[in-house]
């Protein structure tokens, strides 16, 4: 055979292009997506619908997968623009006009030749059919006078044949060019024991011996190199079945010229019937291919039929790919995202984007972030929101840095008792380390990164945490938030989460001595961890019952006697609902007096309670302005009317400016993760 068709020998080890991307590119940001996630589920979408649109939409520095599926789809209509399937009737049309132009051309210039043989050779050029296939069909006994002729009529069976094989033997048609009578016969003879093989699988009596007897005789045919005969049957019906394919997207006419022109391969019908035989019994083994399928191809350049059935290949790959992009079946994984295909298909760059993306998902489940509840959604774990709750607090810091025209500083555990946190140390900080927790650290991510703690360990800077020291006194600090309807038509509903979040940061992991709750109130109220408010979607609830947050935050407090009480209540709407003495709700509007004054009571049994009140007015409603200065006027509390962007700022700084009441001048703002502040 041909020596293009030799195998390579196999190796150990091979070299071959780098498949991971840009080296020097910085690794998975894990944070931003967790950002944008969180984003989405604060606004009511589910963990893992969040997750599916930020992996569809991408950010600034990558492709999501909707442009991905864009370019594979452009990348189709390219593929049927640019070309028409008729390339090989085309030259077959080219070579015939080529040999019977030579050939009249040598009977006008053969003065030896008999005169009835010329008259008779040009009769029959003279009445050739208008048909192609009918005109090579009909002069396959014509004697040629031309030697030119003569080769230029064979080169159309070598075509026709080389083309044929092509069309289920990826890469023959070059491999046969120029191809002896023994290789024409090689291929002959491993047409008739494939078949007899394929033949054996239908009736179930074929073995694996006969299936590598088959492949040393024939494997020099076979640079895919299969195992079994599975492998060679998938790698044959999916090539088959886009020859298939490619025929039922010629025109009727086309089809008809080449299933007649296909009786001349190789000078004879055999070819012909012997793939015939192969079709069938690919078609019998592997039914589920789409042998039924075609494409509407529109283009002017023209393709020969091996070449055709490898686009009719490729458009198939790109319909998977569009499906497996788009991860809306049932069971989905970015894993199944054919990054091979896609490479070859759409560039590099695309099988990078797409890599990368499948390995974001794959960290933010494997690095904790995501987890399947045990009803079987996905939801952000405890460790994804300290990590929203830490970004929320910096940009909070942030924000009262610009405004305010201070630096960060880092005040906290200068000096004072030890408040028995700990923080992760910056650069600049002078604090005691905590060495259990700095070990401690070490350890665990030594063993997450797959080494062996008992060898030793290498600190990182990332594992130090320095001991906070602190003179303050404990605060019982209660949250109500409005969970109305009209928090989420008028776009309060992620500010407020976020402000919850970034409250709830903070104190769990800068004041642990604080006890926070949180109470989400609509018609009724209720106490909430961060994990539930954050996930709250918004739903029709008529009724604003601040008096039933109250109560709950009454509860609150008690349960904490010997700490300062702290209350902050964020609302757009004058209370609307109350608790009756039977435990239904009431509801009416505008506000009812009876309503009111339930709500006016609670208040001032928190007054009693001792605790320290602020009212985060949202709106510029004056009916709901006077109101709430009213109720802040009977609580000897404050009121804040924040723009939404700064309303996590100023809950913040009113609870760090309550726990230092009575201190003196409290500290500078800096860094909210690490400073303190009033609410100027």
């Amino acid at each position: 055979m041909p020596r293009s068709f030799h195998r390579t020998p196999a190796h150990t080890a091979r070299y071959g292009r780098y498949q991971g991307g840009d080296p020097l590119a910085p690794p998975v940001e894990v944070q931003s997506a967790l950002e944008a996630i969180g984003r989405d589920v604060m606004e009511g979408t589910s963990a893992e619908r969040a997750m599916r649109e930020y992996l569809r939409r991408g950010d600034r520095d990558r492709q999501g997968l909707d442009d991905l599926a864009r370019r594979v789809r452009e990348r189709r209509a390219e593929i049927t623009r640019r070309h028409r399937l008729d390339g090989t009737l085309e030259e077959v049309r080219r070579l015939l006009e080529h040999a019977v132009l030579e050939e009249r051309k040598q009977l006008v210039r053969d003065v030896d030749l008999d005169d009835d043989v010329r008259a008779f050779a040009e009769m029959r050029l003279e009445n050739l059919p208008s048909s192609t296939a009918a005109a090579v069909n009909d002069l396959a006994d014509y004697d040629w006078q031309s030697p030119s002729a003569r080769a230029d009529y064979d080169r159309i069976r070598e075509l026709l044949g080389r083309e044929l094989l092509d069309q289920r033997f990826a890469g023959m048609k070059n491999a046969l060019e120029n191809a002896t009578d023994a290789d024409r016969q090689a291929i002959r003879e491993m047409l008739d024991d494939l078949n007899d093989l394929l033949e054996k699988r239908r009736l179930g009596e074929d073995t694996q011996e006969d299936f590598d007897e088959f492949m040393r005789k024939h494997g020099d045919q076979f640079p895919e190199n299969p195992q079994n005969l599975d492998e060679l049957v998938d790698a044959m019906a999916e090539r088959s079945a886009a020859a298939q394919r490619m025929l039922n997207s010629m025109t009727p006419e086309q089809r008809d010229e080449l299933l007649s022109l296909a009786e001349q391969a190789f000078g004879s019908p055999e070819l012909m019937q012997s793939l015939s035989r192969l079709d069938d019994n690919l078609r019998s083994l592997r039914p589920g291919e789409d042998w039924s399928g075609s494409a509407s191809f529109s283009g002017d350049e023209p393709t020969g039929l091996g070449e055709a059935t490898g686009l009719m290949q490729d458009l198939s790959d790109l319909d998977s790919l569009t499906d497996q992009l788009s991860q809306a079946y049932p069971g989905a994984r970015m894993d199944d995202i054919d990054l091979d295909a896609l490479e070859r298909l759409i560039g590099e760059d695309a099988a990078v984007s797409a890599r990368t993306l499948r390995e974001l998902e794959k960290q933010l489940r494997d690095t904790g972030m995501l987890q399947r509840a045990s009803d079987g959604q996905l939801r952000l774990t405890p460790k994804a929101m300290r990590q929203l709750g830490r970004a929320l607090l910096r940009d909070i810091a942030t924000r009262q840095s610009g405004r305010m025209g201070r630096r960060e500083t880092r005040n906290v555990g200068a000096a004072g008792d030890r408040t028995g946190s700990t923080r992760e140390w910056a650069f600049g900080d002078t604090e005691p380390w905590d060495i259990p927790r700095t070990v401690s650290n070490a350890v665990l991510r030594t063993v997450l990164d797959g080494g062996d703690p008992s060898a030793g360990l290498r600190l990182d800077t990332r594992d130090v945490e320095v001991v906070e020291t602190e003179q303050r006194t404990q605060a019982a600090v209660a949250l109500l938030v409005d969970t109305s309807f009209s928090m989420a038509l008028d776009g309060r509903w992620v500010p407020m989460k976020r402000t919850a979040l970034a409250l709830h940061h903070l104190i769990s992991t800068r004041f642990r001595g604080d006890n926070l709750q949180l109470i989400a109130f609509a018609r009724h109220a209720e106490v909430m961890d961060i994990e539930q408010l954050t996930a709250k979607d918004s739903v029709w609830d008529k009724g604003t019952n601040l008096q039933h947050a109250l109560m709950l935050a009454q509860r609150h407090f008690r349960r904490n006697p010997t700490a300062q009480p702290v209350l902050l209540i964020v609302t757009d709407g004058e209370p609307t609902a109350h608790l009756r003495p039977d435990g239904h709700v009431y509801f009416a509007y505008p506000p009812d007096p009876r309503t009111v004054a339930a709500t006016v009571r609670e208040l001032d049994t928190v007054q009693r309670l001792g605790a320290q009140t602020t009212f985060f007015r949202l709106g510029e409603d004056p009916g709901l302005a006077r109101f709430i200065d009213a109720l802040a006027r009977r609580a000897g509390g404050q009121v804040v009317a924040p723009e939404l962007d700064d309303l996590g700022r100023a809950v913040v700084d009113s609870y760090l400016g309550a726990r230092h009441a009575g201190r003196g001048t409290p500290e500078d703002f800096g860094d909210m993760l690490h400073g303190r502040s009033w609410w100027w």
